[in-house]
């Protein structure tokens, strides 16, 4: 592990000094804010001789995506990143990336989606994507949106994995906010990212087929091949981040946990949020409750034998979301949760908190009072409601 030095950088940037010491060899992107610095920082490391990539800025997302998909299928690394209405339009080209089993990382930087319009936080960009075959990644500070970008590549190449993966960050909290930053060498990065090798490339003298049109009496079975790949990511994900933490010192695993071990109330959530949870929590503690956090890093494939193991000697659950299924029982994660802890037969009571939509700021004094009610959830062996809105103004 070679000694590099402690830098301060903003989130969008950190991704970009990634994706650059990861050796991609083409860059496809299209502006939308605020993901817009990564392939700004990218055409200027491209331009100043620093990276040796094509970088190509396309008509569109769905367009960029799209170029994606050709030149990973001729060997190519490749790396796009967008976010909100941009990932909107690429819809159909996401899941024809995870169907043809293209291997690429692209980052989300999650905003909210139209109307009204609104460019800050909010993962409902992503939840339309959840299912389609992605493994997606969530960080929760400009330390892991990096090295989450090297994990991505590293799982996405895999030759019994082959699947596109996205590293998702809160829009302006992560994206625009500076933080410290200890990155790996080149050297450890070329190390732990060789260059890509394709056995099933493009090749005019060998052709094969790619996306072949499948009909009723195979459509199912590539569908189920779709199906093993991503599981196949869930367990194989362990090797990876051991690997990298050889590197890198640095250890992930499928969430963040903290004081989840032996609380009686646990709160949930995605991205950012986990830290401002874990400061309240860690008050908390100091004043006798027993609460813990979790925050989790792969959303998917769901972590759900992990997280019924953290959560089976908890007696409350708090899901916090970013987001909200419409029409539905709440919000994603929370759907999740439930199902996860019904199946197993872990009768605890669960509340979904959805909260910060459109980048509504969430404060340390509400992350204590969700806490203190998880709490109080345990205590008495229910909550009142199911879904609560929080801070949404009479």
């Amino acid at each position: 592990m070679a000694q590099v030095q402690r830098i301060a950088i903003m989130g969008d940037e950190a991704v970009a000094l990634a994706v650059k010491q990861a050796k991609v060899d083409l860059v496809a992107a299209y502006p939308i804010t605020p993901q817009t610095i990564i392939v700004e920082r990218l055409s200027e490391y491209v331009a100043d001789g620093e990276l040796d990539a094509a970088f190509i800025q396309a008509e569109s997302e769905h367009s960029a995506l799209s170029i994606c998909v050709g030149a990973a299928l001729a060997g190519a690394r490749v790396f796009t990143s967008t976010c909100s209405q941009g990932l909107a339009l690429m819809h159909e080209i996401v899941y024809a990336a995870s169907s043809m089993r293209i291997p690429m990382v692209m980052t989300i930087v999650n905003r909210s989606l139209n109307a009204p319009l609104n460019i800050h936080c909010e993962h409902g960009d992503v939840m339309p994507e959840r299912d389609s075959g992605w493994v997606h990644l969530f960080a929760a500070n400009v330390q892991e949106a990096y090295d989450l970008t090297f994990i991505a590549f590293k799982l996405s190449e895999r030759e019994d994995v082959m699947l596109p993966v996205s590293v998702n960050l809160d829009a302006f909290i992560l994206s625009h906010s500076i933080e410290s930053l200890i990155p790996i060498s080149d050297e450890d990065a070329a190390r732990f990212l060789p260059p890509r090798e394709y056995k099933l490339a493009l090749d005019f003298d060998n052709p094969i087929t790619h996306g072949t049109m499948a009909l009723p009496d195979t459509y199912m079975e590539f569908k189920m091949q779709l199906k093993e790949a991503v599981e196949r990511a869930k367990s194989v994900y362990p090797e990876i981040v051991e690997e990298y933490a050889r590197i890198s010192g640095r250890k992930y695993w499928y969430f963040n946990s903290y004081m989840a071990d032996d609380a009686d109330a646990v709160v949930m959530v995605l991205g950012s949020t986990y830290g401002t949870l874990k400061t309240a929590a860690r008050e908390l503690r100091e004043k006798g409750l027993k609460v813990g956090v979790i925050g989790l890093t792969m959303f998917r494939p769901f972590p759900e034998e992990q997280l019924v193991d953290a959560l089976k000697g908890v007696r409350a659950v708090v899901v916090m979301d970013r987001a909200y299924g419409y029409g539905g029982l709440g919000g994603q994660l929370y759907t999740d949760v439930v199902g996860a802890l019904y199946r197993n037969g872990i009768r605890i009571p669960a509340k979904n908190v959805v909260f910060g939509l459109g980048g509504r700021d969430f404060k340390l004094d509400e992350a204590e009072a969700i806490l203190k009610m998880a709490a109080k959830g345990a205590r008495d062996g229910g909550f009142d409601t199911h879904v609560q809105w929080w801070g949404v103004r009479a």
